[in-house]
């Protein structure tokens, strides 16, 4: 604004030089004056500066004395300035403008009517530019009185004032320029095909645009195209007219979603079920989502949304067979094993047509926890993942829609964390349309309570979405910013929010009672009708529909769910695999649910692999790398050459012979790539062209899966989310997420907790999931020493008073029956072949993989290829192979001990010379726990005293959940066979194929009780202390311990 005033002052202002020729009416004198006052308008007259005033004024004095003694032009310029007109006229110009240039007549419908040169009204110019502000002043704030709140009490921005720049007093006009008219900048679309309106029509225009039901926030997008875009689709005249036929379909869709929520309510009235009630508009508005964005190409959409309302979205967008919803609500037992969730957490998939577009598409709504805001991560990643499969790389066929209540959205710091994720080249599902169901309050919070933030989708503006807030009872509204939603999605891949500002008509639950903390409020619901009501009522005014028409739509939908209803009756059981949102089709058929595939490979692979990996790129001589990482390829390749392998070419190794077999590995993580240790090196970094790259695990075979190492953002809720439902999409891929640090991972332990943990038990859903966490006391501090190893353990569900039949489907079977694997190897081959051995199994369970830190480089951390050949597996323990296991019957100790702290135990021993008289075992896999291996471990040293060693505290680490385990396994055990024992029960679910049946337990007791004895730090507070000198104090305290005989 200021700048354009600065023009027009240029050109028209007056105190420039020669100003003194602005006087009007001077008359020419007969004799030379000392004041001369020229009447030429300074806008004509270019050619006036500093250099050629001189020459002017001898002409004019000239001119004086006899106008023949001067040029006709100069005589016509010197008449026409004395007349008080123009004194020079340039000719017209034909030339095409230049870029930025404008003609100043276009400016100003005053001046394109000109013909004469008369000075421009300053008024004229300052009230142009003041439409221009009130019209931006609208865009930017218009949404601040618009009329959003479907009760009339609140402001939706929780401020009542108005913005003074929404005032046209504001802005000098008087009520007497209301019907001036303005020429329109082109930075609105009110107009239409008019270029100019009278300021009443604009203030109109504007005010029914941005301060109806509808109110928009976009102007902070950072690029004009796109603030172009949604002034478009907002701004133009009859933008939001829609036909009959729409209206109908938009009623009809109200009224399941009202009728559903009526039914539920009078068939189980005191049942909690989180329905929808001032909110039904929600489902007419996914619908239309759905619609809008099939026609636009979508096929598969991935949804995640808290518990208010599920149902019905489960129901009537889904289209899930509503008998199966209403047996939920009897209380009947399940057919199918698993501890089952709640109704309003179950997820479920569906694939079906799509009455409108006439298309089929693919809806999976996720299941969740009560944890809002957790499912939202779980969501992108799996979306991310059907967008690879489908090889969807601009995301045009597979879409995510996040549902959000108003307190959740504002307060849940994983939102943000979800939404840093979403413009991220690895992790972006090309935009989220997110719907935020806004009933202004949060259980019994106000929302001047519950944020500092005018709006509660106001973390959206940091990824530049916009944000649509509309009024839930209109629902014409709603429908025009859900299309608009659909095609800004599928236009610019950006992340975009509805907020659906409505109310909650019962309390948090139906059997909460509001009236305690919102009186008001509810007292103005109760009052309130619903938002079908108006609807139809609209409707009938202007005649599209009869009352005898809206009457019969909901009798119609009644009779479906008492048909439903019906049906739901005869049955006798619940399958919670009805409820399953990642189903994976084929998986599970024909296979022996007890017979996992060989983890060992060919040498030729392993040579293979470890060359490739251990090769500069092939145009080496071009692509400049680090002499460091040079050194480190080199030193891979002598490993090679004398056939063992570190633990990043263990690693490499499981990787590449997978990838090999056409399973694709994803490995994601802050400083993945790299490895926090510098160990892992998986991309290579050209030295002098800046994001020149060569990652050697892409370029192992040319028919190999793909391959995807990513940095990730700092963020372990929001990443461990993302990658658990990547891993939720395909079985026969490994996905794997690493920790910097495993202390970092409690960041996430709601991801762990709610989905990892339990997720199988509770939703049948299978994630072959690993995460490696860095775990060691090597005297890093109490935040680098240790992943809590103890609490993962303390979630495992195998009972410590069970030892399993032994069969020769032992470790198979416990890896079956348990919910997730907890190990902590010590040998690069066995971590070749645990890894290996997620993808050999017939089913899936998470793995907790405890990863070293000094171990990355210990000269004995080694294996050889021997280790890792066909025919060899994982080793769950690894025995002694001193020279104590020689002779068995004189070692005077055994230690069992797991992780790092066996190199420790191994130098002390050798240290003290005590390798004949000590026995150290590593066990490998702790949980589920190893008794068989354990057992016969003892038994081989009868004479020997048993210990335990940790380098962990003794309230951490696994010692509480080893020594009920070491006596089960040496005194036998309870016979423990529940009923559904004789068949794991997610082979029941998915394998015709019967599992051999377990062998009859046997319990027996050794002849003489042996007790298992604890060696390591005492219990702390603190995983660690952060003293170097404390923390060797303590290790060479557990060293001593350890050799005491």
């Amino acid at each position: 604004m200021y700048r354009a005033r600065a023009l027009v002052n240029y050109f028209g202002g007056q105190g420039q030089f020669a100003g003194w020729l602005l006087t009007k009416n001077a008359v020419p004198g007969i004799s030379c004056a000392s004041t001369r006052n020229y009447n030429v308008p300074v806008a004509s007259e270019p050619f006036l500066n500093g250099s050629s005033s001189q020459y002017v004024e001898d002409m004019y004095n000239a001119w004086l004395a006899d106008p023949a003694s001067v040029h006709a032009s100069w005589d016509s310029f010197f008449r026409n300035s004395a007349a008080g007109g123009v004194g020079y006229q340039s000719p017209p110009s034909l030339a095409p403008l230049g870029k930025n240039e404008v003609l100043a007549t276009s400016f100003l419908p005053a001046l394109a009517g000109a013909t004469g040169g008369g000075h421009v009204s300053e008024k004229v110019i300052d009230d142009h530019l003041a439409v221009q502000a009130i019209i931006r002043s609208y865009q930017i704030r218009g949404h601040h009185i618009a009329k959003l709140d479907p009760l009339g009490i609140n402001s939706a921005d929780l401020d009542d004032r108005t913005p003074q720049e929404l005032l046209y007093s504001h802005y000098s006009f008087e009520d007497d320029d209301m019907d001036r008219t303005f020429k329109l900048p082109s930075t609105t679309f009110i107009g239409g095909k008019e270029k100019q309106l009278p300021l009443r029509e604009i203030l109109r225009r504007l005010e029914l645009t941005y301060c109806r039901h509808i109110g928009v926030e976009f102007m902070f997008i950072n690029s004009l195209e796109q603030c172009n875009w949604i002034r478009q689709r907002l701004e133009t005249p009859g933008a939001m007219e829609i036909g009959a036929d729409e209206k109908r379909l938009i009623l009809a869709r109200l009224t399941r979603a009202t009728g559903f929520e009526s039914f539920l309510a009078r068939k189980w009235s005191s049942e909690k079920r989180f329905g929808l009630e001032g909110c039904e508009i929600l489902i007419p508005a996914m619908k239309q989502v759905i619609d809008k964005s099939t026609e636009l190409g979508v096929e598969s959409i991935v949804m995640g949304m808290p518990h208010r309302g599920r149902l019905n979205v489960l129901a009537n967008v889904c289209r899930k067979p509503l008998h199966q919803l209403f047996t939920q609500f009897a209380g009947l037992e399940a057919a199918d094993d698993g501890s089952g969730d709640v109704k309003y957490h179950l997820g479920t998939y569906i694939e079906r047509l799509n009455r409108v577009t006439n298309k089929n598409i693919r809806l999976a709504v996720v299941a969740n926890p009560s944890h809002l805001e957790a499912v939202d991560p779980v969501v992108q990643g799996k979306t991310r993942a059907e967008q690879f499969y489908r090889g969807d790389g601009e995301g045009k066929k597979v879409m995510s829609i996040l549902l959000h209540g108003d307190a959740a959205f504002c307060g849940q710091g994983i939102v943000f964390e979800t939404m840093h994720l979403s413009d991220l080249p690895d992790y972006t599902t090309h935009g989220t349309i997110h719907i935020v169901v806004n009933n202004q309050i949060g259980f019994t919070t106000d929302p001047r309570h519950s944020r500092s933030s005018s709006y509660c989708t106001d973390v959206a503006r940091v990824v530049n979405a916009p944000i649509f807030h509309v009024n839930s009872d209109d629902p014409e509204s709603v429908m025009h910013v859900c299309n608009m939603a659909a095609e800004w999605r599928s236009t610019f891949h950006k992340d975009v929010v509805i907020d659906i500002v409505c109310y909650r008509r019962n309390g948090h639950n139906e059997i909460d009672e509001p009236m305690f903390t919102q009186p008001l409020m509810y007292r103005k619901i109760r009052n309130t009708k619903s938002a079908l009501e108006k609807y139809a009522e609209n409707l009938i005014k202007e005649g599209v529909v009869t009352p005898d028409e809206v009457k019969d739509v909901k009798s119609k939908y009644e009779k479906i769910c008492e048909d439903a209803l019906d049906s739901a009756r005869k049955e006798t059981h619940i399958k919670y695999k009805d409820w399953l949102d990642s189903p994976w089709s084929g998986f599970f058929e024909g296979k022996d649910p007890l017979k996992a595939g060989t983890t060992g490979v060919k040498e030729d692979t392993l040579v293979h692999i470890g060359k490739r990996f251990s090769s500069p790129p092939p145009n080496a001589a071009e692509f400049v790398i680090h002499k460091g990482i040079e050194r480190i390829l080199k030193s891979r390749m002598e490993m090679v050459e004398a056939r063992t392998c570190d633990w990043a070419l263990g690693e490499a190794m499981a990787f590449g012979s997978l990838l090999k077999e056409g399973i694709h590995v994803r490995l994601s993580g802050q400083d993945v790539e790299r490895g926090t240790f510098s160990h892992r090196h998986h991309v290579l970094h050209h030295q002098t062209v800046d994001k020149a790259t060569y990652r050697p695990l892409c370029n192992l075979y040319p028919d190999q899966a793909p391959y995807t190492v990513c940095n990730s953002s700092l963020s372990e809720f929001g990443v461990l989310g993302f990658e658990l439902g990547y891993s939720m999409t395909n079985p026969n891929a490994l996905v794997i997420w690493e920790a910097q640090f495993g202390d970092f991972n409690n960041t996430a332990q709601c991801i762990i907790d709610q989905f990892i943990s339990s997720g199988q038990a509770k939703w049948v859903r299978q994630s072959g999931l690993v995460m490696l966490l860095p775990h060691g006391l090597e005297g890093m501090g109490p935040e680098h020493s240790s992943a809590r190893l103890e609490r993962f353990l303390q979630m495992s569900s195998d009972d410590p008073d069970y030892f399993p039949p032994e069969s020769d489907e032992f470790a198979v079977r416990q890896l079956h029956d348990i919910n997730w694997i907890v190990a902590n190897c010590t040998t690069p081959g066995n971590l070749f072949h645990i890894l290996r051995r997620q993808i050999a199994l017939p089913f899936r369970k998470p793995l907790i993989l405890m990863t070293p830190k000094s171990l990355l480089r210990h000269p004995e951390a080694r294996s050889s290829f021997d280790e890792m050949l066909e025919n060899t597996e994982f080793q769950r323990i690894i025995p002694d192979s001193s020279v104590a296991s020689q002779s068995p019957q004189n070692v005077k100790k055994v230690i069992f001990c797991s992780g790092k702290v066996y190199y420790d135990l191994k130098k002390a021993r050798e240290d003290r010379k005590l390798e004949n008289d000590i026995a150290i075992t590593r066990v490998e896999q702790i949980s589920p726990f190893p008794y068989d291996l354990i057992k016969s471990e003892c038994a081989k040293y009868p004479n020997a005293q048993l210990s335990w060693a940790q380098e962990e505290h003794k309230n951490q680490g696994p010692w509480f959940y080893v020594q009920p385990r070491f006596e089960t396994a040496l005194t036998g055990s309870r016979d423990v066979v529940t009923e559904k024992e004789s068949k794991g029960w997610f082979a029941k679910l998915f394998s015709n194929k019967e599992p051999k049946p377990p062998p009859e337990p046997e319990t027996e007791t050794l002849a003489e009780t042996r007790v298992v004895s604890y060696v390591g730090r005492p219990t702390a507070a603190s995983p660690a202390t952060g003293s170097k000198a404390q923390h060797l104090k303590e290790l060479s305290h557990l060293l001593d311990d350890a050799m005491a005989l």
